[in-house]
């Protein structure tokens, strides 16, 4: 499972690259982790080629369509219910064509087309180059379905046309599926086997944002610690390699410390690891570099050794833990977040207490947290029965996320009193007089405007906090702008 972003209705907010010439008009709504957001980004790119520039205003569009998860059965619901609203704004523009992306393509196909009359197209997270074709299939008032799982697909060669950006941060996918098959977990299905972009290609994307005035990137795969470059093709392959492509392979930490060297102002973050995965050679990568964020989304899924080997997680609760020691040790401020599920199959309450426990020993500073929600075709639907009672599953999650709470608030009063560096993302939420902005522990930060801009990289004495939320005073410009 992967981190998620917010699920409520992400539209086109912002778009940079605009092409004068386009005259069709293209409304993108994302849902799910960060990699559904690259994806519509890269669909954005492709689309610009064809005619289309894409807008906030779904009433103005041509062409809509929305970039779906199925991590979980609310993620689904939601895109079905945003589908009656395209379909009541479809009765004032006929023309309007409807498709959707990502997960929830993949794994309803065709079904798709016969339950939501509305939706024309029906494209998985491999097939978006295809996007041309499919569409001309819909304009000649045909349904186009591509739903191919790709081994070597991985976008590198196509710049991607940044959209829902606030022109500061970016995604940069590196890698594209994944070969873990966790139980409960449909992403193996939907998005295939792992394989790797050219590190060239990643170097001169991150140099291209760099161009227009961005100031950090997220290095993005379902699980990132798994990147392998040698030459294309499989990780599962790599022992086919030859000894020269072996030899001369990049792992993840050399990236990372590639792409730290190449843009040493670029404030650099990765996202999502796998405990199985994640080797020290990295936490002592970002050990080297400032430029790299002490963060680690490193996702855990439970706190029982018993309910971990359900899930096939290749880890256990003693393994992941010295982990997490060890990177401690190399990086003793680094913030670290988990993902966790409550109620999985056959789960007890002394599975439970083993969580919560796992939960105090660690004290993470952020969490993901969900009740476990069965998915068609994964390897717990078909061997196991939903057994926990959906009340029994909304007590655990409740008791798991009061105590992140606690333990959040408490990493978070480790910053005040500390002066620290933040880049201004925005203006907050709740005032219209401050800034907003994150640490490189990923912690957000509010102080007051004063003269400073979206994009500075400011010190700010941090006074006080919520649970969540850092609150300061800015003392001047850091020497990182």
């Amino acid at each position: 499972m992967e981190k998620t972003i917010d699920e409520s209705v992400q539209g086109t907010s912002l778009s940079i690259d605009k092409k004068e010439n386009n005259k069709r008009k293209l409304y993108i709504e994302s849902y799910g982790c960060a990699m559904n957001f690259s994806d519509s980004e890269i669909v954005a790119s492709i689309l610009a080629n064809e005619g289309f520039n894409t807008t906030q205003e779904l009433e103005n569009a041509d062409l809509v369509l929305v970039n779906t998860c199925s991590i979980r059965d609310k993620a689904e619901q939601t895109v079905r219910k945003r589908l009656e609203k395209f379909n009541a704004v479809k009765k004032h523009r006929p023309h309007l064509k409807v498709g959707v992306l990502g997960c929830m393509a993949e794994r309803l196909k065709t079904q798709l087309l016969e339950e939501e009359k509305i939706v024309d197209m029906v494209v998985g997270p491999d097939a978006y180059k295809d996007l041309p074709n499919l569409i001309q299939e819909v304009d000649d008032g045909h349904n186009a379905v591509n739903v191919l799982l790709s081994k070597e697909e991985t976008y590198g060669d196509i710049s991607p046309v940044r959209i829902n950006t606030n022109g500061i941060t970016a995604f940069v996918s590196i890698t594209r599926g994944c070969d873990n098959m966790c139980t409960f977990c449909v992403v193996p299905f939907t998005r295939g086997r792992e394989r790797s972009r050219d590190p060239q290609s990643i170097l001169k994307e991150i140099d291209e944002l760099w161009d227009k005035g961005f100031k950090e990137i997220t290095l993005l795969g379902q699980n990132v610690d798994s990147y392998l470059w040698y030459g294309g093709g499989l990780k599962k392959d790599f022992e086919k390699a030859s000894d020269m492509q072996k030899a001369t392979a990049v792992s993840f930490s050399n990236l990372l410390e590639m792409v730290a060297k190449a843009q040493p102002k670029m404030r650099i973050r990765f996202s999502t690891s796998n405990p199985q995965d994640m080797t020290l050679d990295v936490v002592k990568t970002m050990a080297k570099y400032d430029n790299i964020c002490n963060y680690i989304h490193l996702p855990v899924q439970s706190g029982s050794n018993r309910i971990l080997k359900e899930m096939n997680r290749l880890h256990t609760r003693e393994e992941y833990i010295e982990l997490i020691k060890n990177i401690r040790e190399i990086i003793p401020d680094c913030s670290i977040s988990q993902d966790m599920i409550s109620g999985f199959p056959t789960e007890t309450e002394e599975d439970h207490k083993d969580t919560l426990a796992l939960l105090e020993e660690v004290k993470y500073d952020f969490g993901y947290m969900y009740a476990y929600s069965e998915r068609p075709g994964t390897m717990a639907e078909r061997k196991m029965k939903d057994d926990v009672p959906l009340e029994t599953k909304k007590r655990r999650l409740a008791e798991i996320i009061a105590l992140q709470r606690e333990n959040g608030k408490f990493r978070t009063q480790r910053h005040v009193g500390k002066v620290q560096e933040i880049l201004i993302e925005g203006t907050s939420k709740k005032s219209e007089d401050h800034w907003m902005g994150r640490n490189g522990q990923y912690s957000v930060a509010v102080f007051p405007k004063e003269n400073y801009k979206i994009g500075d990289f400011v010190n700010v004495k941090i006074d006080s906090c919520t649970s969540a939320t850092l609150i300061g005073t800015a003392v001047g410009l850091s020497d990182n702008n």
